[in-house]
């Protein structure tokens, strides 16, 4: 079977080449959002992935969602009342007003977790994208749902931590939790996904497994003995990892471990966080993947054929995130992107290669291979002591999500976004700053002269919006 191309992608051959109904959430607007001078945090990595996947004509491939803002009765679905309240009211204006001053500290936001403007309605984007793709998933409309703006795993219940305010998986989860029985979530940040896992840390319909370093490194938790407890004793996997591993050695330890758990979990719907940070090179992380071989994680979870949402996280070298998060969509889609970087508006930022793949570095893998072996046999022994398929009482189903009818508006009949106007954006490196863009009034960069109109690409293929119950 020979290879096909369209706009820089290759068709695979072979057995998991079976075309998948991919669906994927952008909110254009996202870019804008802007953590504070010297934060490592950089929502504009997700406007930098999605103009890459728009140059690779991605987006022909898949169907594009505008999401709508999770509601405040959305997120209380899982946080507490007063955590959301708190949320949606402060801003940097009001941050030190009595009222809020003596929540910070309660929250914990101020630091790692600043007050930054447009706060809220960067978590309502975010969350609405995985609560959308679940609902898509959950009518069957889409067998992959795609939200890089998610992925935020270390939120607590009335807790921001780790740079996460609302946790969307979690959101994501209980929504899919509607219809599927039981669900799986695999988290690949180089961080331990531990606000999912103390979520459902005593439940059996939800099973977590995190690969992530562990030992002095945010956030402290993780252990190979963190099994869960009460019903969902041993729904817990744990994967703890030193500096420095590669792909070898990843994909020795995730493949083994996911084989068994679909085969003994046989779960009805999987949610895989795919934070960047565990990329070689990454400013905060310090594992040594390449994009491939973090790739390698959704393409072997792609050929279960089970629903996929697949979601962002983590990722501090944000042209790396870009080349990671695009390419994952080309796997998602079923096709191979050309390794030369098409043309797109930030084109300087991948010098001096302008590839979509970087090497690894050749930093010690701290990883033994008898220590990784232990590991694994650990785990395949945790797996062997839960019952197939645990059954799941099913009394009333709950409704699905509804989607007004007045939803179904093209993208360009949406309301004018709130455009960040501040100064330039801070780039990964201190002395490389990256200039500012012209938006469109829809909140795509504008295109120069010798790009082609990304916005019209768009439009070729009219976005929808899913809208969270009301």
């Amino acid at each position: 079977m020979g290879e096909s191309s369209l706009g820089g992608a290759s068709l695979p051959s072979g057995p998991d080449a079976k075309k998948r109904r991919v669906t994927y959430f952008y909110e254009p607007s996202i870019g804008d959002y802007y953590y504070g001078q010297g934060h490592p945090m950089k929502p504009h990595r997700i406007r930098m992935s999605h103009n890459l996947i728009i140059h690779y004509y991605l987006h022909r491939r898949m169907e594009i969602n505008r999401p709508f803002p999770a509601g405040p009765a959305d997120i209380r679905r899982f946080h507490s009342p007063d955590y959301v309240d708190f949320l949606a009211s402060v801003t940097p204006e009001t941050l030190h007003d009595h009222t809020h001053a003596r929540n910070l500290k309660r929250f914990n936001v101020g630091e790692d977790c600043p007050v930054f403007d447009g706060l809220f309605p960067f978590c309502q984007a975010s969350a609405g994208g995985s609560i959308g793709a679940a609902v898509k998933l959950n009518r069957h409309d889409a067998d992959i749902a795609i939200n890089w703006a998610g992925g935020l795993h270390h939120a607590k219940k009335s807790e921001a931590s780790g740079f996460c305010y609302v946790n969307d998986i979690v959101l994501g989860i209980l929504e899919l939790l509607k219809v599927h029985r039981r669900v799986l979530y695999v988290d690949i940040d180089v961080h331990h996904g531990d606000g999912v896992e103390e979520a459902f840390f005593t439940t059996d319909r939800v099973m977590t497994v995190s690969f992530h370093k562990f030992g002095d490194f945010f956030p402290g938790t993780g252990h190979l003995k963190d099994i869960g407890a009460e019903r969902g004793k041993y729904y817990a996997l744990n994967v703890p990892l030193n500096d420095g591993i590669d792909d070898d050695s990843f994909r020795g330890l995730f493949r083994p471990i996911i084989q068994k758990v679909m085969e003994v979990y046989q779960p009805d719907a999987v949610v895989l966080q795919c934070g960047a940070d565990s990329l070689a090179g990454d400013r905060l992380g310090c594992f040594n993947l390449s994009v491939k071989g973090h790739a390698d994680c959704l393409h072997f979870l792609r050929s279960f054929n089970v629903p996929l949402m697949v979601l962002g996280g983590g990722g501090y070298t944000i042209r790396n995130v870009a080349r990671c998060w695009c390419y994952e969509t080309a796997v998602a889609v079923g096709v191979e992107p050309d390794n030369k970087l098409p043309y797109n508006e930030y084109y300087e930022y991948f010098g001096p290669d302008y590839t979509l793949h970087v090497e690894p570095s050749n930093m010690d893998n701290l990883n033994a291979a008898k220590d990784l072996e232990k590991i694994r046999n650990m785990l395949l022994e945790q797996l062997s002591r839960l019952p197939h398929a645990p059954s799941v009482p099913f009394q009333t189903t709950p409704p699905i999500t509804h989607v007004p009818e007045q939803a179904e508006e093209k993208l360009d009949q949406r309301p004018k976004q709130r455009i960040w106007n501040g100064g330039d954006y801070e780039s990964d490196d201190e002395d490389e700053k990256p200039r500012r863009r012209n938006l469109n009034s829809d909140g795509y960069p504008t295109p120069k002269s010798e790009t082609r109109d990304i916005a019209d690409g768009i439009k070729e293929e009219p976005m929808t919006d899913a809208y969270p119950p009301s």
